[in-house]
């Protein structure tokens, strides 16, 4: 669509033939038009969950926060943009979801005091926000300007779809954050991302497999004029005119092809799933059942909110 910030998005539509058999779609928008991009969806078919991009503004700072004088002329900027998931910054994104049907499903940058998480919520249309997650581990130079999540917001959660839960980027890398989205009956594994290798294709089929879930995996598609004008790129990250150059793809939980993945283009990916074909899946693979030796190794969740000050 060559919108600014402009990033994949995932769409699940319900087949109005079959309760089991969904659509899913994934596009590249930019934020201002999620309203444009759920009505679209009613009118395709009945849309269910649209699931968008890993952070919505402000940008990723992507090769920019290696050179540490040109980001400190961007972090007011920055600070500014970040989102309050307390006040009325939401409200905008749950009109959309009540206006529509659509749940909802987006990544964006979230202030908390006065710092900022890489966070993906969940917008229900009849009960609002009933989901977040934080980033648990910011990756490499990340951990300059975002915080780190807790267990707190391992949130799986019921979909009009079925269980949907989120790993960002290269949290997908560790083996006991998946277990914990297994162990949650998690069916829709949504996986935004920034990583646009082609060994990143290889990931989400492994995820794919192992869980035996239906895996989703957005990749922005970032282009230069995408960022202010005066940003800087060190280290020649901007081949073609392109910083991120996409890679959207689903995967079955047998690890088929869907759809994608797709590269340097804006487009819309359909697929058509059946969620009995998790259940058919687990016969022979079940990661944290059948498959699994809690005699040999357990795995412990702290999902107690973590603070540096507590008042006793």
């Amino acid at each position: 669509m060559g919108t600014k910030n402009s990033e994949p998005q995932l769409a699940i539509f319900h087949d109005k033939k079959d309760a089991h058999l969904l659509r899913i779609i994934l596009r590249s928008p930019g934020f201002s038009t999620l309203s444009e991009q759920a009505s679209e969806g009613l009118r395709n078919q009945t849309c269910n969950v649209a699931c968008r991009r890993q952070r919505s503004r402000p940008w990723r700072p992507r090769g920019v926060i290696e050179s540490s004088a040109h980001w400190r002329g961007h972090e007011r900027e920055y600070m500014a943009g970040a989102i309050s998931l307390d006040g009325s910054d939401l409200d905008p994104v749950i009109e959309v979801s009540q206006e529509t049907g659509v749940f909802i499903v987006t990544g964006l940058i979230e202030r908390l005091g006065n710092t900022l998480y890489c966070t993906t919520i969940m917008v229900d249309p009849n009960d609002g926000l009933v989901g977040k997650h934080r980033k648990l581990m910011p990756t490499a130079s990340e951990r300059l300007i975002w915080g780190f999540g807790d267990g707190s917001t391992l949130d799986v959660v019921e979909s009009p779809t079925g269980r949907l839960g989120t790993a960002i980027c290269w949290e997908n890398y560790m083996p006991l954050f998946r277990q914990a989205m297994y162990s949650q009956g998690v069916e829709i594994h949504c996986a935004p991302t920034v990583d646009n290798r082609d060994a990143w294709q290889s990931t989400m089929q492994h995820i794919a497999l192992e869980g035996r879930t239906f895996v989703l995996s957005s990749c922005q598609l970032v282009r230069v004029e995408d960022y202010p004008e005066d940003t800087e790129f060190p280290n020649g990250i901007t081949a073609n005119g392109l910083v991120i150059r996409g890679g959207s793809v689903i995967y079955s939980p047998l690890g088929e092809v869907l759809a994608g993945p797709v590269y340097g283009e804006e487009t819309i990916r359909y697929a058509d799933i059946d969620l009995s074909e998790k259940d058919r899946s687990h016969l022979d693979l079940d990661a944290v059942g059948h498959y699994a030796r809690p005699d040999v190794f357990q795995l412990h969740v702290n999902t107690a909110p973590q603070s540096s000050v507590v008042f006793e």
